[in-house]
C-alpha cells in the first residue's frame, strides 16, 4: 500500500536539507547553496551540493543525488519505507498504519529487539554459573567488571540450542533467530545457536542498537573470531565498533585499532577514542563513517607483517576521506594492550602525540625493501620513492617528503627534486590524455551515467531535462505546458517523470525531486538529481516551456510515431528525392 501523498507533503515540508544533511556532513555555505565531501564516497576536495531552494543534492564526484529520502536511503542502507520512518520520527509525525502484515520495517524491528534481548542474555550468563569460564578468561585479560558493562561483555554457553530455547521462552522462535543471524541451518535442516562456548561482543551502532555480535574463544582453537552475518540491520563493511562510545571523545583523533580486544583495553585505559573494524579489512565506507566525527586518525595496528600491510592499506582510504593520517610505532610491545600493561597509560600517551606522520612512514616501509648499500637498489628505492611523493598535492610537502627520503638514501634534496618532479610529470600526462579522450566526444558527457538509462535521443531528452527542471522549480507553470504526456517524451524515464510530477501538480501537492524517492530506483533517482541539478530559470518560462515543447514533439513526429509521422517522413524522403533528381538533371 503506497504512502498517502498528503503524508509525504508534510513530512518533506517538515524536513530541511540542510539540517538532515548537515548531521553527518560538515557543510560551508558558498552563495546560496552548500558544499561538502560526500558521505558516499572518499575525497579530499568537496564535491558533495545541497541546494535548499531545491531541497536536493548532488555528487558531483560519485553521482549519487535526490532529496531527503534517497539521502537517509542511501546513508542508512534502508528501503524506501523504512528510511520514511526514520525521517518521520525525527519530524515528530505518526506513520500512517499499513494493517498488520509485517513488511521490511517491522521485521528489521524485530530482528533488534531480539538482538538487544540476546545481548542481555549473554551478559547475564557471563556473571552466571554458565559464564564462569569466560568471567574468568575476560578479567585474566585484564577487564574490569565496569568495562564488562559499559561494552555489554557476555557468554555463550557450551550448548547446542542455549539461546534458541532461552528466546522461545520470549515468543521468538529459530526462524526469528535465523533471521538476526544467532542461529545456523545445517544441510540436514537442523537449526542451531552460532555463538557457543564463546565470550560475547555486542556490536552496537551510533544510535545505540545492538546489531550483531562478535565472538571469540578462550583458546587456541579456530575460528578464533566468529561475527554475526549481514543481516538487514547488520554490514560489516558499514559499521565500526565502539564508535557508539568513541563519537562523544573529547580526543579531537580516532585510534584505530586491529580488533574487540585492543579497543576494550585502551578504552579502559582511558582512550576513548578507539575504535575496530569488524572482522573485515577497513573499507571507504569506514573511512566516511570516522570522518564524520573525527578529523585525525591514528593507526594503531600490530607491528608484524599483517599489521603493517593492513596498515599500509588503510593509509590511502582514509586519507581520501580529509582525515589527518598518522600510524603508531609501538616498541618494547606487540600491540597497544600489551604496551599499556607493560610500560602504563602515560607512557602509551606520548606514544600517541609521537605518532609518526602517514608519508614517512610509507618511505620506511619502502625502504625495507631495499638494500641501500647497493647503488642499484639505492637508484630503485628513490625511483619508488618519489611516486609516492609525486602523488602529494601541495609543492611544500613534496619538498619536504622529498628531502627525507634524499637524506635517507645520502642524495642531495636538488637530485629527488628532480626526480619527483619528473614523476609528477609523468603522472599530469596520464591525467591529461585520459581528458584530451574524454573531451574528444562530449556527447558522451550528456549521456546518464548508467549505460541503462541511455538517451536514444540527445535534442529531445535535454528538452525533456528542461521541461522537468521548470516543473520542479515551479508547479504552477503546469498551465503554461497545454496537454504534451510523457508518452511524447523519447525517454521513457524522464516521462515518467513528468507524468508523475504533472500529476502532483495538478493535485496542489509538491513537485520537489525528493517526492519521486518512492517511483524510482536510487540509479534513476541519482541521474534525475543530476537533471534537476542543472541551471534553470523560471525568468523566461513562457518562451523556454514553448521552445522545449515544439523540440519535443517535432522530436517525436521524425521518429515515426504515429500517422502524422509517417507523413512527415515520407515528406522528407519525396523532397530528398526531389532535390537529389533536380541535381542530376542541372549536372
Amino acid at each position: 500500500m503506497p504512502l498517502p501523498d498528503r503524508f509525504l507533503d508534510e513530512l518533506l515540508a517538515r524536513t530541511d536539507i540542510v539540517d538532515l544533511v548537515s548531521e553527518s556532513v560538515r557543510l560551508t555555505k558558498k552563495g546560496n547553496s552548500y558544499w561538502g565531501c560526500c558521505p558516499f564516497h572518499s575525497e579530499k576536495t568537496p564535491s558533495f551540493h545541497v541546494v535548499p531552494d531545491r531541497q536536493m543534492y548532488k555528487c558531483f564526484g560519485c553521482g549519487k543525488g535526490g532529496g531527503a529520502i534517497n539521502y537517509v536511503m542511501e546513508l542508512e542502507n534502508l528501503p524506501f519505507m523504512d528510511a520514511v520512518a526514520v525521517l518521520a520520527q525525527r519530524a515528530g509525525m505518526q506513520m500512517p498504519e499499513f494493517g498488520t502484515a509485517p513488511g521490511a520495517r517491522e521485521r528489521r524491528d524485530r530482528i533488534l529487539e531480539i538482538n538487544r534481548q540476546a545481548a542481555r542474555t549473554f551478559h547475564r550468563w557471563l556473571h552466571g554459573p554458565e559464564g564462569a569460564e569466560g568471567l574468568a578468561y575476560l578479567q585474566k585479560r585484564g577487564l574490569s567488571r565496569r568495562t564488562l558493562t559499559n561494552f555489554g561483555l557476555g557468554f555463550a554457553p557450551n550448548r547446542w540450542d542455549g539461546l534458541i530455547t532461552e528466546l522461545a521462552g520470549q515468543g521468538y522462535d529459530k526462524r526469528d533467530l535465523l533471521d538476526a543471524g544467532l542461529a545456523v541451518s545445517s544441510k540436514e535442516g537442523r537449526i542451531y545457536d552460532r555463538f557457543r562456548n564463546r565470550v560475547i561482543f555486542p556490536i552496537i551502532d551510533v544510535r545505540g542498537n545492538v546489531i550483531g555480535f562478535g565472538g571469540r574463544v578462550m583458546d587456541n582453537s579456530m575460528p578464533k573470531y566468529l561475527n554475526s552475518p549481514d543481516t538487514p540491520v547488520y554490514n560489516k563493511s558499514r559499521n565500526v565498533f565502539a564508535l557508539n562510545i568513541a563519537k562523544t571523545s573529547k580526543a579531537g583523533r580516532v585510534i584505530l585499532t586491529e580488533g574487540y580486544m585492543d579497543t576494550i583495553s585502551l578504552h579502559q585505559a582511558g582512550f576513548d577514542s578507539a575504535v575496530a573494524s569488524l572482522g573485515t579489512a577497513l573499507t571507504e565506507e569506514h573511512g566516511q563513517l570516522l570522518a564524520k566525527y573525527f578529523k585525525e586518525a591514528i593507526i594503531a595496528y600490530d607491528g608484524d607483517g599483517a599489521g603493517v600491510a593492513a596498515a599500509q592499506r588503510a593509509i590511502p582510504i582514509l586519507e581520501k576521506t580529509g582525515l589527518k593520517v598518522k600510524v603508531l610505532r609501538v616498541t618494547g610491545a606487540k600491540d597497544p594492550d600489551e604496551f599499556i600493561k607493560a610500560y602504563g597509560r602515560e607512557a602509551f600517551a606520548r606514544l600517541l602525540d609521537q605518532s609518526e606522520n602517514q608519508v614517512d612512514y610509507r618511505l620506511a616501509q619502502i625502504q625495507k625493501k631495499y638494500d641501500l648499500t647497493d647503488d642499484s637498489q639505492k637508484v630503485a628505492f628513490l625511483q619508488e620513492a618519489a611516486q609516492l611523493v609525486s602523488t602529494l598535492y601541495s609543492a611544500v610537502e613534496r619538498e619536504i617528503y622529498g628531502g627525507h627520503a634524499a637524506q635517507t638514501a645520502g642524495v642531495s634534496p636538488e637530485t629527488m627534486k628532480l626526480e619527483v618532479d619528473r614523476a609528477l610529470k609523468g603522472r599530469l600526462r596520464k591525467a591529461r590524455k585520459q581528458q584530451a579522450r574524454r573531451d574528444l566526444t562530449p556527447a558522451s558527457q550528456l549521456q546518464p551515467r548508467a549505460r541503462g538509462l541511455r538517451y536514444e535521443n540527445l535534442r529531445s531528452a535535454r528538452a525533456e531535462e528542461g521541461l522537468l527542471r521548470l516543473l520542479m522549480l515551479d508547479p504552477g507553470l503546469m498551465g503554461q505546458m497545454g496537454d504534451i504526456k510523457g508518452e511524447e517524451f523519447s525517454s521513457t524515464l524522464l516521462g515518467r517523470a513528468f507524468d508523475l510530477l504533472r500529476g502532483r501538480a495538478a493535485a496542489g501537492l509538491t513537485t520537489q525531486l525528493a517526492a519521486l524517492a518512492g517511483s524510482f530506483t536510487g540509479e534513476e533517482m541519482d541521474h534525475l538529481a543530476q537533471v534537476a541539478a542543472q541551471p534553470e530559470s523560471v525568468a523566461n518560462s513562457q518562451k523556454a516551456i514553448e521552445d522545449y515543447i515544439s523540440l519535443i514533439r517535432s522530436e517525436h513526429l521524425l521518429r515515426g510515431e504515429g500517422e502524422q509521422g509517417d507523413d512527415l517522413l515520407l515528406a522528407i524522403q519525396k523532397k530528398y528525392q526531389q532535390k537529389k533528381a533536380y541535381m542530376e538533371e542541372k549536372t
